[in-house]
């Protein structure tokens, strides 16, 4: 059969979309712009067991004879078997297909934020030990793999990664996040999109924009961010992502800045977004961010107008359900209070991405696997085992406690040291999904720390006391976790974070804290642990940093991971026993006391200590620190002269790194800028480039930097990005304060403004030398 024209492959999609908008009913085209939350039933039969519940007024069968734009959740909304779910899927798409007239699927949409949110799935290292990493190319391979395995069961877009920036640890949805440098988050994150969409899989970056700057660090609370920091900070990686890393999606945030939401912000999502920045692909609405216009903002008086203030915004897509782009939006067009040409928008650059994805072709067909899925294969959880390896800082080992010694005694202690889930974002299925669920199995392997450890060390004595819960007050397992230590030649205290969802964690979405002090009594544990005189390792496995100043030298090692993921337990145990040189650099500060937030090493001269305020914000360990068990020398640096560079002009300098110790390890080589004198405050230092080195013992490689004006680039007064002329220093550092070399630059010439096509990352090049 001759396909009609909308479904001929040889065509031009933008022609294809053209000719099937014109035979569409306005019906039919609002149903391309929203989403029904769907779940896979557990025998693989039906659509949803959420399906009634979200969807109460309307009735599924005659929904899908209009067609319908998005498919919610198929498989992070309860456990499926991946097989059942997958079949379950396409059966779906069947239906909805066989139901318009056009025979149009669903985009099927999923979590991916750290893994596939699926039962079974593999549960990688969150976000912020992405960060942790310095590693972007491995991120880009664990992106890809997770597509690969979304795409294989018909998703075709995934609700990542997060592009938010931190400016105020205290906030829930800090584990989600990269870290609190936009160049580190711009660089990750990019690396993320180019692997999932790699695979077929859409990315979509969240949240757009400004959600991380919440006041007070509360989840969707006003932002109060000012107009550079927006720009320069804020929106700097989201731009990396969309012209760097091709995003095809973009999801509006929650906030409101400056008494905007950002789904009903034209000036972003339009005049920014795809006027400025050229982006041609799809913005969707956070779960209920539509209807959030009408029941949190208060700017819209009902569901038609909240529809009209985000359709002239640009939100093309409502998610999870259909709240407001159904019939109240139908009727409000009809009545001439909504312009039909908004809804054509919309619905061309849904049909634009459908078509992209190949469900407008004629052979499309949904794939059924024929055999069973695995999706926590041995080469995912290689990837997932190496980058939680990668992940683990080691903060501190001022004794030389570590790594531990093969047949010593060791008390290991603390409420994260045996739940699986400690090594989990609120994210991953087990954690988002299946707590509500006690009785599923997990459906992956998460060895804990406890069993890990022993496993590591078969020849060491090991014993367990949890000491305490993570936020409970009791204090009555105090005794026999000191009874424990007090036997043992060294004493590891595991602490941290229960992620959860909105209050059920002390860290994830909606789980907010007032200050930086360790949840519950770990605290009181680690300072009875620390006068026991036994030497002391502190373990933490958390979503943010807390602040660790009151154990400043009390303590015999510090070791940091971010929600390492299901192969955490042994990265950890790796580092203790040292068969794993650890080489993470910490992608947010640890703050020497848990007031005095928000800090974030982006700091203007005033956020730094002075002499006029008794409160001293500077960081216990710095952002980009982290010990290794091996040296490094850094060596023949050039850019010792001082140098002049037009404003449109670029500089190179290199050093070569030798491993000066006995084992082979990691160094991350960071290079920061310093403006000493421009228009407009600016950080003291930030990061515009970094080099991961993997060196044998004795081993040595060449580094180059490769400087552009452009990356001095900051927005002035009157609201333009400019390259100025002037003084800068370039600093390569092991961290944002531990410099080892400095190249003074002068930029001459007339201040330059600079657009979109400004060059974003300094380049690097590593040579290998004898």
């Amino acid at each position: 059969m001759t396909p009609r024209s909308w479904q001929d492959p040889a065509l031009p999609a933008a022609a294809r979309v053209d000719d099937l908008l014109s035979r569409m009913t306005l019906e039919e085209k609002t149903a391309q712009l929203y989403g029904v939350w769907v779940g896979a039933a557990t025998d693989g039969d039906g659509v949803a067991p959420l399906q009634q519940h979200m969807n109460t007024d309307h009735d599924w069968d005659e929904l899908i004879t209009r067609g319908l734009g998005q498919l919610t959740r198929s498989f992070g909304t309860a456990p499926v078997d991946p097989r059942s779910g997958a079949r379950a899927l396409t059966r779906a798409q069947r239906r909805i297909a066989g139901a318009g007239r056009f025979g149009i699927p669903a985009v099927a949409h999923e979590e991916c934020l750290a893994g596939f949110t699926a039962w079974g799935a593999t549960a990688y290292p969150v976000p912020l030990a992405w960060g942790a990493s310095f590693d972007a190319p491995l991120v880009e391979a664990m992106a890809e793999r997770i597509g690969r395995d979304m795409r294989s069961l018909g998703v075709h877009q995934g609700l990542a990664p997060v592009l938010d920036v931190v400016r105020d640890a205290r906030w829930g949805r800090v584990e989600e996040t990269i870290g609190e440098d936009p160049y580190l988050v711009g660089t990750i994150g990019t690396a993320y999109v180019r692997g999932l969409q790699s695979a077929g899989v859409v990315a979509t970056l969240k949240h757009f924009a400004g959600y991380a700057s919440s006041s007070g660090a509360r989840n969707l609370a006003p932002v109060r961010a000012g107009t550079r920091e927006f720009a320069d900070v804020t929106l700097s990686p989201f731009e990396m992502a969309l012209r760097e890393g091709g995003a095809r999606s973009v999801m509006a945030a929650y906030t409101e800045t400056d008494g905007v939401p950002a789904s009903a912000d034209p000036a972003l999502l339009t005049g920014l977004l795809r006027e400025r920045w050229g982006f041609t692909g799809t913005v969707v609405a956070d779960y209920f961010g539509i209807d959030f216009l009408q029941t949190l903002h208060r700017v819209a008086a009902g569901p038609a107008e909240s529809a009209h203030l985000a359709l002239a915004a640009g939100v093309d897509v409502e998610l999870p359900t259909v709240k407001c782009y159904g019939d109240d939006l139908v009727a409000a067009v009809r009545a001439g209070a909504v312009p039909e040409d908004l809804v054509d928008r919309a619905a061309r650059r849904v049909l634009l991405q459908k078509c992209e994805l190949g469900l407008l072709d004629a052979d499309w067909d949904p794939e059924v696997p024929d055999e069973p899925v695995d999706l926590d294969s041995a080469q995912n959880r290689a990837v997932a085992r190496r980058l939680a390896e990668e992940s683990v800082v080691l903060l501190d080992d001022p004794g030389g406690v570590l790594p531990l010694s093969p047949g010593t005694r060791i008390a290991v202690v603390g409420p994260r040291a045996a739940d699986a889930l400690a090594m989990l974002g609120c994210y991953s299925f087990p954690s988002h999904v299946g707590t509500q669920h006690p009785e599923v199995p997990l459906g992956i392997e998460i060895p804990t720390v406890l069993d890990a450890l022993r496993a590591e060390l078969p020849d060491a004595k090991v014993t367990f006391a949890e000491g305490c819960g993570v936020s409970e007050p009791d204090t009555s397992g105090f005794a026999e976790a000191l009874a424990s230590a007090a036997g043992a030649d060294v004493c590891v205290a595991v602490l941290g974070d229960r992620s959860g969802l909105f209050g059920r964690g002390t860290s994830g979405e909606g789980c907010d804290v007032a200050d930086l002090a360790l949840p519950g009594v770990q605290g009181e544990l680690l300072d009875a642990l620390a006068a026991t005189g036994v030497p002391l390792v502190l373990v933490l496995l958390t979503g943010r940093p807390y602040a660790l100043g009151r154990w400043d030298g009390r303590l015999g090692a510090v070791v940091q991971a971010f929600f390492p993921g299901e192969e955490g337990g042994p990265a950890v145990a790796g580092v203790l026993s040292g068969r794993v040189n650890p080489s993470g650099r910490l992608p947010v500060s640890v703050p020497r006391g848990p007031g005095g937030q928000p800090w974030t090493y982006l700091q203007p001269p005033l956020g730094l200590a002075d002499e006029v305020s008794s409160l001293d914000p500077t960081p216990l360990y710095p952002f980009g620190h982290g010990r290794s068990y091996t040296t490094f020398a850094w060596e023949d640096f050039t850019g010792d002269q001082a140098a002049t560079i037009g404003t449109d002009g670029a500089y190179d300098l290199s050093l070569t790194v030798r491993n000066t110790g006995g084992r082979a390890g990691a160094e991350v080589v960071q290079l920061y800028l310093h403006d000493p004198v421009a228009a407009v405050t600016r950080p003291d230092v930030r990061l515009i480039g970094y080099q991961r080195l993997e060196l044998e013992a004795g081993g040595s490689a060449r580094v180059t930097f490769r400087f552009h004006a452009d990356l001095s680039a900051f927005t002035d007064r009157s609201g333009r990005r400019i390259v100025e002329p002037g003084d800068l220093e370039l600093r390569l550092a092991a961290s944002s304060t531990d410099v080892r070399h400095t190249a003074r630059l002068t930029l001459t010439g007339p201040a330059r403004e600079v657009g979109p096509d400004r060059r974003l990352r300094t380049g690097t090049r590593v040579a290998e030398e004898g």
